[in-house]
């Protein structure tokens, strides 16, 4: 059962407002675009969001997921060596294998290089190693993408190798599936993603003749040119034309883009950087709770206490076009209950539902502390007090 817990709204109310205003239409030629504001959960634009579509390199950020994943966990050292092994490097050099790190067969390089290769250079030949190197070969570390794209409930996505080269449809995503895996990165891993992703440049191989090191830029469009911009992945085939996954924080407030079948190098910069300045111009955040605020309860099932806290993991605000005079109609608190025990601190256990002039917006909240499994005997009285309508 689904249970809604009504908030005063009088307290959020920002401005009052006669009507719906939305912000300016933003036209694109990109085929998918989509563009959501973290700090609110609010989707500020939606073009062909779930149509699937091949990934190219942006394929790469989750096989950069499973490796942060698997360094949380301790099951995987950035000073870990991985071998090139002679048969990959022939199929992932030279012109026809596309973008490259440069390795050489039987080089030895560390996790932590081959996922600069990956996320700054996008290699082809440094994601093929880096699979090879956790999981055997690649069709077992596609396995393991895929397992982890089911954990992170990307469900309009599949994995068929790990660098997103063209496999005959194999490998498909969607761009809301491509900004919830760019959220997972930044939210779920923001170390390694703050020591990864906003590198500009990256050096590794050297030149056939002089033995010159060989330094390449990072692609990524926003780099340089949106203040706050630090991630993601760009991509590009014949087959999925030019493509991007990006964010960036400006004062608190994080925008993750995705724009795909673009036409050229040139319009991938232009439309990422226009698409990100519209969010950040176009829409403003409002200050609902910050991080630790309890907003409300739920009710806890066969638990040591029959209710647990809810509190904002984080700061918490709505997103309402700019310049707008707007306000809060209604706040629900959602979730699926009742909830049963055992609940974990800062378990997310349940949805702020904020809908505004503009719409509904959702942020997630979570226990404020953990609730153990009641015992033997508090079951029981638990049980006879629901016998005889006490509960």
């Amino acid at each position: 059962m689904i249970r809604a817990s009504l908030l005063a709204t009088v307290s959020l109310a920002l401005v009052a407002g006669a009507a719906p205003a939305k912000a300016p239409p933003f036209e694109t030629p990109a085929q998918v675009a989509y563009l959501i504001d973290l700090s609110s959960g609010a989707v500020l634009l939606a073009k062909d969001a779930d149509r699937r579509m091949p990934p190219a390199s942006m394929a790469k950020m989750m096989t950069t997921n499973v490796a942060f994943e698997l360094i949380k966990k301790g099951d995987l050292k950035l000073d870990k060596m991985c071998t090139v092994r002679p048969e990959t490097w022939q199929k992932w050099h030279g012109p026809q294998a596309g973008s490259t790190m440069f390795l050489s067969p039987n080089e030895q390089v560390s996790v932590e290089n081959l996922l600069h290769g990956i996320v700054t250079l996008s290699g082809n030949d440094a994601s093929v190693v880096l699979a090879e190197c956790i999981a055997g070969t690649e069709e077992a570390f596609a396995n393991v993408m895929n397992e982890n794209a089911k954990r992170l409930g990307l469900t309009g996505s599949n994995f068929g190798n790990s660098n997103g080269w063209p496999d005959e449809g194999r490998t498909y995503v969607t761009a809301r599936d491509l900004a919830a895996l760019a959220r997972a990165e930044i939210e779920n891993h923001p170390d390694l993603y703050k020591k990864f992703y906003s590198q500009t440049s990256f050096t590794w191989g050297k030149t056939l003749g002089s033995g010159a090191d060989i330094t390449q830029a990072n692609r990524n469009p926003l780099l340089g040119r949106v203040p706050g911009a630090d991630g993601l992945k760009t991509g590009h085939t014949d087959e999925a034309g030019y493509g991007f996954t990006g964010s960036a924080d400006q004062n608190g407030r994080r925008l993750i883009m995705v724009v795909a079948g673009l036409g050229s190098f040139n319009q991938r910069i232009e439309e990422s950087v226009k698409l990100m300045q519209w969010g950040f111009n176009a829409w403003q955040s409002k200050s609902l709770y910050k991080a630790g605020t309890t907003v409300g309860s739920a009710k806890v099932q066969l638990g040591g206490d029959d209710e647990v806290a809810l509190v904002a993991p984080r700061d918490l605000a709505i997103t309402i076009p700019a310049g707008v005079l707007s306000k809060v109609t209604s706040t629900k608190i959602r979730y699926q209950g009742p909830l049963k025990a055992p609940i974990a601190k800062g378990q997310h256990i349940a949805d702020l539902v904020v809908t505004t002039t503009e719409g509904e917006q959702v942020t997630p909240l979570v226990a404020a502390e953990a609730v153990e499994e009641a015992g033997f005997f508090a079951r029981a009285w638990i049980g006879l007090k629901q016998l005889l309508g006490m509960a």
